[in-house]
C-alpha cells in the first residue's frame, strides 16, 4: 500500500494515524488503550486483540458480551489463519419441537434463540495457539475495569438508552429480570461519564482467565447456565457447552484489482462481500461520486445478498459450493444482469459442485482482524444470575422453513452476520479491516475497500465517506451527508432512496494498513467512540 498515493477526498472529523511499533483500533477508547498496554508489556498483536476484545465486553456491553460469538483472521509467520468461534444450536432443539410449543418463528428474545457462546473459547484458543502472554495476563485490564468501574462513553450511553427503552417495554417475564439487575441502577441506565461497575463480569472474566475458559464450558459457569435454562424452559445444556470447540478454517478470497480480499468462509456472511467484489471487478470505475458507481455497487450487493440469504449456513450444510459462487463464470453471469435500472434481487443458481470490531498490529508484523457480538445489541435479554453473562440470540437467524439451507437443526451453526476482513497483495499483508453492524457488514466491507483500491482514499477518509445500505427489494438507505444529486439520480433509475437522520445503522469500522517499510496507517469510526491507540 503506497501511503503517498492515498487521498483526502472527504472532510473528516479525525486525522489518519501513523505508528511503527504497533497499534489497536476499535470502537471504545479504554478498550483500545488496554490492548496497547498489553503490547507495551511484552504481548504481541494476538495478546492485544484478546485484551481489547475482553475489555469491550465490559466497556461496550451494548454491542457484545461474554456470551457472544467471535471470528478472527490472524496474520502471523507469513500466513493468514482463520478462526470460526461461532456456536451451534443446542442438540435438543428443532423446528418440530418449537412448532409443538406453538411457535411459528424463532423469537428474538428469551431462552429460545440462544446458541452456544463462542467468544470465551476464541480468546483461549487464540492465546494458546499464537499468544505470547497468558490468558490471565491478557484479561487483566478487562477484570480491572469491571471491578473498579469505568466512565460511560457517549455512543455507549446512546445505545444503552435505546436497549433499556426496548427491554422495558417488551421483556416483562421473570427470566429477564437479571438483565435489569445487571445493566441498570435504581431503575435506570447509566449516564454519560458516570462511573459504572460490573462486579459479576469481573468474577466471570477472572474465572475464564484462570482456567483458560474451561470453567465456562466444562466447569462452574457451565453448571450455572445449565441450571438457568432448565428452570426457564430453554434448550442450551452443559453438554452443549462441553462439546464446543472453535474451528480453525481456511480463509476465502477474491482477487480485486491485484489485491486479495479475504473473509471467513460460511457460516459467516463474508461470502456476500466477496461475491459482490467478484461481480464488480468486471467494471471500471473512474469517479467515486458518480451515479454509475453507486448504481453498480448497489446492484452487485443486492445480487450477492440474494444468493447469500438463500445459500449461506453451516459450511457442510450448504447446497452449493463456495468456489462455485465465487467462480469467474458465475461472477460474469451475475454481472450481466446489471443494467441501467434498479432490479428486484433474485438468487441465482450456480453449478452445484449490535457487534464490536477491532484491528491490532505489532512491530513484528503480526496483525489481527477480530470481531465479536451478541447480536442486536445486548442480545437475547438473558443474563445468567451472578455472572454478568449476557447471552446472544443468534438462533433468531435460522429459517423456520425445513427446506431452506439455513433451516434450524440440532447442533447446526446459523447464517452469521459478523465478519472480519483482511487485505493482502502479492502474498504480503496490507492489513485488517472491518465494519460492524448486522447486515450492513458486507456492504461496509465493499464500500471501504473500493474507497481504498478504486479511489485511493486513506483509511480515515475511506471510513468517513458517506455510506449507503441496501435494506430490501429496491429500498436503499443513505446517510444525511450522502450527495443529494446522486440520490436524485438513483431515484430516477428506480431505486427507492430514503435519507436516514441517524447514522447508527450504517456500521462502525476500523482499518490498519502497513506499507513496505513497516509503517502502520490507521483510521477509526467517527460514527462511534472510535479510537486508535498507536505506539
Amino acid at each position: 500500500m503506497n501511503f503517498d498515493a492515498l487521498k483526502y477526498n472527504y472532510p473528516s472529523q479525525r486525522s489518519v494515524v501513523y505508528a511503527k511499533k504497533g497499534m489497536v483500533a476499535t470502537s471504545q477508547p479504554l478498550a483500545a488503550q488496554a490492548g496497547l498496554d498489553i503490547l507495551k508489556r511484552g504481548g504481541n498483536a494476538i495478546d492485544a486483540a484478546i485484551a481489547t476484545a475482553a475489555c469491550l465486553t465490559v466497556v461496550e456491553p451494548t454491542s457484545n458480551g461474554i456470551g457472544g460469538d467471535a471470528f478472527a483472521l490472524v496474520w502471523i509467520n507469513g500466513k493468514l489463519h482463520g478462526l470460526n468461534s461461532s456456536g451451534p444450536a443446542p442438540k435438543n432443539i428443532s423446528i418440530d419441537e418449537l412448532k409443538n410449543k406453538g411457535y411459528d418463528e424463532i423469537p428474538k428474545f428469551g431462552v429460545i434463540p440462544v446458541t452456544v457462546p463462542g467468544a470465551p473459547a476464541a480468546w483461549a484458543e487464540l492465546s494458546k495457539k499464537f499468544g505470547r502472554l497468558s490468558l490471565e495476563k491478557a484479561l487483566e485490564p478487562a477484570v480491572e475495569y469491571a471491578k473498579e468501574g469505568y466512565p460511560i462513553s457517549p455512543y455507549v450511553k446512546k445505545s444503552w438508552d435505546r436497549a433499556y427503552k426496548l427491554y422495558k417495554e417488551q421483556l416483562k417475564s421473570e427470566e429477564f429480570k437479571y438483565w435489569f439487575k445487571t445493566f441498570t441502577k435504581d431503575g435506570r441506565p447509566p449516564n454519560m461519564g458516570e462511573l459504572w461497575q460490573l462486579p459479576d463480569h469481573a468474577k466471570t472474566l477472572a474465572s475464564i482467565a484462570k482456567t483458560n475458559a474451561e470453567s465456562f464450558y466444562r466447569g462452574e459457569i457451565a453448571e450455572k447456565i445449565d441450571k438457568f435454562f432448565k428452570k426457564y424452559g430453554g434448550y442450551l445444556t452443559k453438554e452443549d457447552l462441553k462439546s464446543f470447540k472453535p474451528e480453525w478454517v481456511e480463509p476465502i478470497k477474491v482477487n480485486y484489482r491485484g489485491y486479495d480480499v479475504w473473509e471467513i468462509p460460511p457460516n459467516g456472511q463474508g461470502l456476500v462481500a466477496l461475491m459482490a467484489f467478484n461481480i464488480l471487478k468486471g467494471f471500471k470505475f473512474i469517479e467515486k461520486d458518480s451515479v454509475d458507481t453507486y448504481h453498480k455497487q448497489i446492484e452487485a450487493m443486492k445480487l450477492a445478498f440474494s444468493d447469500g440469504q438463500k445459500y449461506i449456513t453451516d459450511y457442510g450444510k450448504m447446497s452449493v459450493k463456495v468456489e462455485d459462487l465465487l467462480s469467474e463464470a458465475y461472477g460474469m453471469e451475475r454481472r450481466g444482469i446489471i443494467g441501467e435500472e434498479a432490479l428486484m434481487p433474485e438468487a441465482g443458481e450456480p453449478d452445484k459442485g449490535g457487534t464490536v470490531y477491532l484491528a491490532a498490529a505489532d512491530g513484528e508484523g503480526n496483525m489481527v482482524s477480530f470481531i465479536q457480538s451478541n447480536y442486536m445489541g445486548f442480545g437475547s435479554g438473558i443474563v445468567i444470575p451472578d455472572t454478568g453473562i449476557s447471552l446472544q440470540n443468534r438462533g433468531h437467524n435460522f429459517s423456520f422453513d425445513s427446506s431452506h439451507d439455513n433451516c434450524l437443526e440440532p447442533g447446526k451453526r446459523t447464517y452469521h452476520t459478523i465478519i472480519p476482513g483482511f487485505l493482502t497483495k502479492d502474498n504480503k499483508p496490507i492489513g485488517p479491516f472491518g465494519v460492524m453492524g448486522g447486515f450492513m457488514q458486507p456492504q461496509g466491507h465493499l464500500q471501504v475497500i473500493m474507497n481504498t483500491i478504486d479511489f485511493n482514499l486513506n483509511p480515515q477518509t475511506a471510513l468517513d465517506a458517506p455510506r449507503w445500505q441496501w435494506v430490501k427489494d429496491k429500498t436503499i438507505h443513505v446517510e444525511q451527508q450522502f450527495p443529494n444529486h446522486i440520490a436524485q439520480e438513483l431515484m430516477r433509475r428506480g431505486h427507492d432512496i430514503k435519507v436516514k437522520a441517524d447514522s447508527g445503522s450504517f456500521g462502525r469500522g476500523q482499518i490498519i494498513w502497513k506499507n513496505e517499510s513497516g509503517v502502520l496507517c490507521a483510521g477509526t469510526e467517527a460514527r462511534a467512540d472510535g479510537t486508535i491507540a498507536p505506539w
